[in-house]
């Protein structure tokens, strides 16, 4: 019998096979499954664990997230960043047990409460808030200086408006120009400029990152940390995945090849980079200031001016070769400097840690995206992309920001 003949009897042999399960069906079952298991756990409770936990005392993880001065009056936002609920049962201030009223007697995981505290503070003087939890934990709040909170009336946002300004719109301005001595330098200096571009997109990258992590160190609520690398992969892969569906619309045979983009999109793409990290810095200065602890002065306004001027330089230096009209010029800036002023309005009317730390974490990932999209463009005629004109360039970019950044220490 032949190998043909074989398979036919063997199918003929086969029992009659029912129709394949559709494949939606086979991909939702186990998450039915798994939903039905989990509901059935929490409603039952952990059934057999529940003597594990039995004279262990609940984890309590408080963070203090904003603390406000009124007359005779101290308001302290707390969250509960731990996974058992927590109850403040006692305020000390300064050995002083106040009275106090808060909007939640429990906080569940994840949910925050404002307590009111009774007190005639002195304006100057330090304070110690410890709040005692129904457990005996104590949470502090230290108030370096007394000060009455400022009004967040119009008159304040609109200096949260201005301070916007001030640190974005007009620093990145003053740098854009630099548009004509760009357009005037040979293709070796261009080359130089845009190492120097690299540098400051790979410092904002990595200060970025630094501040957002710092922000939520020792904190798990939210995923602590991870949400900074969170954000950061979502706005690289975001802008990556736009930069090359845009390629592959343009110019079809252009799709998948390593080459930078037209200049005017870098251009666009650095603004927006810059942009998104210049909101996270505005909300850093917003909620900073809103607690009392940034003193704003001239020199601190400079330092930031001249900081985030560098910026702007890194926006035209793309566009060497290229002859952008006033207009675009200007939509541009607005891109890069503009989300500070809101990034300080959000600030001081909602901030949140974990927030900020993610919105950080996207700027941190749109100017290494940037930055990488550059690298085609340094290449000489050899087709070398690092020379020691461009290794250089690089190195004075970091060096720049990192020199400039030493002014804005708040």
């Amino acid at each position: 019998m032949s190998l043909d003949e074989k398979s036919a009897a063997a199918l003929a042999a086969a029992p009659h096979r029912r129709p394949p399960v559709p494949r939606w069906m086979l991909g939702i079952g186990p998450l039915v499954l798994i939903a039905i298991l989990l509901g059935l756990f929490t409603l039952l409770n952990a059934p057999g664990l529940n003597n594990f936990s039995e004279g262990v005392p609940p984890k309590e993880e408080v963070a203090v997230e904003d603390v406000r001065l009124t007359a005779g009056q101290i308001a302290i936002t707390v969250r509960n960043e731990g996974p058992d609920p927590v109850s403040i049962a006692q305020v000390n201030v300064s050995d002083y047990y106040a009275v106090f009223t808060q909007t939640r007697e429990t906080m569940a995981p994840l949910e925050s409460t404002t307590l009111t505290i009774i007190y005639n503070w002195v304006e100057g003087d330090p304070y110690e808030v410890a709040l005692v939890t129904s457990n005996g934990g104590k949470i502090p709040a230290v108030i370096d200086a007394a000060a009455l909170s400022p009004e967040r009336g119009s008159s304040f946002f609109g200096l949260m408006l201005l301070l916007g300004i001030y640190v974005g719109v007009i620093p990145v301005a003053l740098g854009m120009l630099w548009m004509p001595f760009v357009r005037r330098s040979s293709a070796s200096w261009v080359r130089v400029l845009l190492g120097v571009t690299v540098g400051l997109l790979a410092f904002l990258a990595i200060d970025a990152t630094l501040e957002a992590v710092g922000l939520v160190a020792g904190s798990g609520a939210f995923g602590g940390p991870m949400v900074v690398f969170l954000g950061a992969v979502t706005a690289y892969l975001i802008l990556e995945g736009t930069d090359a569906w845009m390629r592959r619309h343009q110019n079809p045979s252009a799709a998948g090849q390593p080459s930078a983009p037209p200049p005017q999109r870098l251009a666009l793409l650095i603004a927006i980079g810059i942009g998104l990290h210049n909101f996270g810095e505005g909300l850093a200065i917003g909620s900073a200031y809103a607690v009392g602890s940034l003193a704003l002065g001239a020199s601190l306004i400079v330092g930031f001016a001249i900081h985030n001027t560098t910026e702007g330089l890194a926006i035209v230096t793309p566009l060497a070769k290229q002859a952008p009209g006033l207009g675009r010029l200007v939509i541009l800036g607005l891109i890069a400097g503009a989300p500070a002023a809101a990034g300080a309005l959000l600030g001081v009317t909602v901030y949140q840690p974990a927030l900020a730390a993610f919105l950080l974490g996207i700027g941190a990932g749109a100017v290494a995206q940037v930055a990488v999209k550059l690298l085609p463009m340094l290449r000489d005629t050899a087709g070398k992309t690092f020379t020691p004109l461009t290794g250089a360039g690089i190195v004075l970019g970091m060096g720049l920001m990192f020199a400039t950044g030493l002014l804005v220490q708040a």
